[in-house]
């Protein structure tokens, strides 16, 4: 298959991605990060940190993200050391450098570092989660039909390899106008007795929506206080496009498993993730890969069976060599954060989408998909321009040097993400160019 046809096939268009060839050219390389001083308190100076170039309004973040300072200063010690010495500087560094890891997402999520697994990716937790859970035949899985092609690929191959099966619930119709009481209702009234798992997303990188994972957790806790330890329904999270954004910790999201990415709004090393599980829900899933930490030192007889380092985040962290440059580096990416603080992150980020939303909600040739409300809505605003296919605003935006992306799902829309390396004048000058088209 060619290349095109994949992109057709998939239902990806070229204007999901950023199209970098129709961006004005650089002028240059692209410098350095050059603040030293890192005043948290002041966004510029956050900005600051960021080696990103400045001749594009960055509107896509939250598809890869630019690495800080810290980050990518820490990427380099360990790259420089595994280049001078690579069995030397493992052999120094494999025991603690992930724990330290586990430490700093932990602070993070509010957490038992001993509950937090290390990934790839979304889709590798996705994969691990989903792919080891404990189903018996008939036994369902509740999921949505506006969850990425990930979740719903790996829910379906669970269900071929146990005889589960897989439901959908529409959770809204017009995602502008739903409410976390039509959400939750609509998910409760799709529960059988035989709903073993529901899968939802966080936040919809489809059409912006942030589910209220605290009540349908809420919801579940009533439900599940009639059932039977293996009856009762877990509720496992894609939070990608929530975690480094939201100011909650996961015993305020209530969820049983939570699977994400770190290399988008968390501004993590490319390639990193993180999987958070409840101990009870741990002893739901079984590995699939083999674990190199403490695993293997029970198994060559150098720890006791029960060693207290092998915890359920280290039995479920796949094994082998990784690129340990960027997976031991993402501890900064969590001090980064915490640094500048969750509830400011939180703010600013919600406080330059609403500016954005508020604006395009005014343009009257626009349809907003998002939903007004920071109850129901973050980071990601989904629209159309009435008049212009989805990919024709994100090129009408590269072409005037702002770097938008369209949603890669059947129903596509334009989207735009306004971040904390946004500001707000680049938020108006984004809002400026889209009003040019009606």
């Amino acid at each position: 298959m060619d290349r095109r046809a994949f992109f057709k096939q998939t239902g990806l268009t070229l204007g999901a991605l950023p199209a970098l060839a129709a961006l004005p050219a650089l002028s240059g390389a692209i410098a350095p990060a050059v603040a030293r001083g890192f005043d948290p308190s002041n966004w510029r100076d956050v900005r600051d940190q960021f080696a990103l170039t400045r001749e594009r309004i960055h509107m896509a973040s939250f598809l890869l993200a630019s690495h800080p300072r810290p980050v990518a200063e820490a990427i380099e010690r360990h790259r420089r050391g595994f280049d001078e010495d690579p069995v030397t500087y493992w052999e120094e560094h494999f025991m603690t450098a992930e724990p330290a890891v586990e430490n700093a997402a932990a602070e993070y999520l509010g957490v038992d570092p001993a509950l937090v697994a290390l990934t790839d990716s979304t889709t590798m937790g996705l994969g691990l989660v989903y792919g080891g859970l404990r189903l018996r035949p008939g036994q369902e899985i509740l999921t949505t039909p506006h969850d990425h092609y990930a979740t719903m690929t790996a829910l379906q191959l669970r269900a071929e390899r146990t005889g589960a099966v897989v439901r959908r619930v529409a959770l809204y119709d017009d995602p502008a106008e739903t409410s976390v009481d039509a959400v939750v209702g609509r998910l409760r009234a799709a529960l059988t007795p035989q709903t073993r798992v529901v899968a939802v997303t966080w936040v919809h990188s489809s059409t912006g929506v942030k589910l209220p994972v605290a009540a349908i957790a809420e919801a579940l806790r009533d439900v599940n206080a009639g059932r039977d330890a293996a009856d009762r329904v877990l509720l496992c999270v894609d939070g990608v496009h929530g975690i480094g954004i939201e100011d909650v910790t996961m015993d305020a999201l209530g969820c049983d498993f939570f699977m994400a990415g770190t290399h988008k709004w968390m501004f993590g090393p490319r390639g990193t993730g993180i999987i958070y599980g409840r101990r009870e829900a741990w002893a739901e899933v079984d590995p699939i890969i083999p674990n190199f930490g403490p695993s293997v030192g029970v198994w060559m007889g150098a720890l006791p069976a029960d060693t207290p380092l092998v915890t359920p985040g280290t039995v479920h962290s796949p094994g082998g060599f990784h690129s340990f440059d960027h997976r031991w580096a993402l501890n900064e990416a969590f001090h980064f954060h915490l640094t500048i603080g969750k509830a400011r992150v939180e703010e600013r980020i919600h406080g330059l989408n609403t500016r954005a939303k508020e604006a395009l909600a005014a343009m009257p040739r626009v349809r907003l998909y998002t939903p007004m409300s920071a109850a129901l809505s973050a980071g990601i605003i989904a629209f159309d321009v009435e008049g212009h296919a989805p990919g024709a605003v994100v090129t009408h935006l590269h072409r005037q040097g702002i770097v938008a992306s369209t949603s890669p799902y059947p129903v596509s829309y334009a989207r735009i993400a306004p971040s904390l390396l946004n500001d707000e004048a680049e938020v108006d000058r984004t809002l400026a160019a889209i009003a040019e088209l009606g």
